[in-house]
């Protein structure tokens, strides 16, 4: 059972012959009943400050849980975006490097051709070659065939 102030001092004694002095227990009683009021005033304020502390320690540990999954969502979105980054910057490499082959590709291509149409240009040159060296040499039979029927002429004449 617990006792209150109000309790100590309603505490009624019964008398006795040659008991305690009735004043002095009645005087005691009052600085008791006034120091358990100080008590139990001290106790709520006390018990209400340990409240507010356990109120903002559970804010502060809500806090505390907040930035925790934020700065676990922050580390996983810049994990994610090095990753993409780093698929990105692949698919450019592999991009690239296609490109290069394609290109690359499309210039021996194109050095076959130009090789193949210096092959033909060639060929022809040669062949034109041929061609006007056959022409030279006929006109020039027939400058000698022309020559030898003038000559003949001519020998025709003066025998005549």
């Amino acid at each position: 059972m617990r006792i209150t102030p109000l309790d100590i001092q309603q505490k009624q004694f019964p008398m006795k012959f040659r008991g305690f002095d009735v004043e002095e227990v009645y005087a005691f009683l009052e600085v008791v009943r006034e120091e358990m009021e100080e008590l139990l005033r001290e106790n709520a304020s006390l018990k209400e400050a340990a409240q507010r502390a356990e109120n903002q320690i559970k804010e502060y540990r809500d806090m505390e849980s907040t930035l925790r999954e934020t700065l676990m969502t922050a580390q996983q979105m810049v994990e994610d975006y090095k990753t993409n980054a780093r698929k990105e910057a692949e698919l450019l490499v592999r991009e690239a490097e296609l490109k290069a082959d394609s290109m690359l590709k499309e210039a021996q291509e194109k050095v076959i051709k130009i090789h193949e149409d210096i092959v033909d240009l060639k060929g022809i040159r040669r062949h034109f070659k041929e061609e006007l060296k056959r022409m030279i040499e006929s006109h020039f039979k027939m400058l000698e065939f022309d020559k030898e029927r003038e000559g003949e002429e001519e020998e025709g004449k003066s025998a005549l």
